[in-house]
């Protein structure tokens, strides 16, 4: 298979984008500076209110996280990526929603924050997805274990400029991907900025 994307987006910090993936390409996501969080969600084409379900993912794999291999499912219980290769530390995230205004209105900031929920109604609308309730993503590059007592532990992001992550579309299906806005309030975690994310579709 080639590796000369045929498709490539950058995802601005503090940004989020689109893409439309047919079933059977695979989706590159590389951190270009190192020490970024990326939400991606997956929608399919055909039907808009099937999208990747963190939670049917992980009652159906029996695990927190797909294996290399594995398959994330939808809501409807299909799988529409599977976790194909990874060229980063291999640590990420399915247990938080994406950031909100209400997040940072809690840490003290004054005026608006730009952050992942309204990145993604950006996006989405800008590719005709129009979503009362925005799903829960998966958190690329995140490093917040859980556990033995049930807490989830916050830990800094591990990847390093260059790092990626590639999946394979089962369905066709629109990535939605936006560079998580946190870079404050959860020090040691994030870098103090967001900072850009690149797509790249692979045949």
């Amino acid at each position: 298979m080639s590796e000369a994307p045929r498709t490539t987006l950058v995802v601005e910090g503090y940004g989020g984008g689109a893409v439309a993936v047919e079933a059977g390409e695979r989706v590159r996501v590389t951190d270009l500076e190192g020490s970024q969080i990326g939400d991606m969600f997956a929608i399919a084409r055909d039907d808009h209110f099937e999208m990747l379900s963190p939670s049917n993912t992980r009652a159906i794999n029996w695990s927190l996280f797909p294996r290399l291999g594995e398959p994330f499912y939808s809501t409807r219980a299909r799988p529409i990526l599977t976790y194909w290769r990874d060229d980063s530390p291999g640590i990420h995230d399915m247990f938080f929603s994406p950031c909100d205004i209400g997040v940072f209105e809690r840490l003290g900031v004054e005026g608006y924050h730009p952050n992942c929920r309204d990145n993604y109604l950006k996006a989405a609308a800008e590719i005709g997805i129009s979503h009362d309730l925005v799903p829960d993503p998966v958190n690329l590059f995140q490093n917040t274990p859980a556990s033995g007592e049930g807490l989830i532990l916050p830990r800094p992001v591990p990847t390093k400029a260059g790092d990626s992550v590639t999946f394979r579309a089962e369905l066709d299906i629109f990535i939605v991907l936006a560079a998580c806005s946190v870079d404050q309030g959860f020090e040691g975690i994030t870098g103090a900025a967001s900072t850009p994310l690149k797509i790249e579709l692979l045949a």
